[in-house]
């Protein structure tokens, strides 16, 4: 009766425990960063994009607009471009879109 019993044993499974730690250590400081680069990349895409929108709101009404909320009022801007995904609103200084 003396039947061997298959499976893992506690110290193999300390040992897959730890380096599943060690990898998650190395990876998350990476990801981060990586999303702070794709947020900040995405914020100066959306400004150039409300750049493209106030130089049609200047071709339509031969004025620059004064806010953005004039750019959505008009349809050039939906309500959702109007703030970057890091948080940042997106305002117009001088005729420029800028983030802050």
């Amino acid at each position: 009766m003396n039947q061997k019993v298959k499976g893992f044993t506690l110290l193999e499974m300390i040992i897959v425990v730890c380096v599943i730690a060690v990898i998650y250590l190395l990876a998350v400081p990476n990801i981060q960063k990586v999303m702070n680069v794709v947020d900040n990349k995405g914020c100066a895409s959306l400004t150039k994009v409300v750049d493209a929108a106030i130089l049609e709101y200047k071709l339509e009404y031969d004025v620059y607009p004064n806010s953005v909320s004039e750019l959505v009022n008009a349809g050039f801007l939906s309500e959702d471009q109007t703030t970057c995904s890091n948080g940042m609103s997106i305002g117009i200084n001088n005729g420029q879109a800028v983030a802050g």
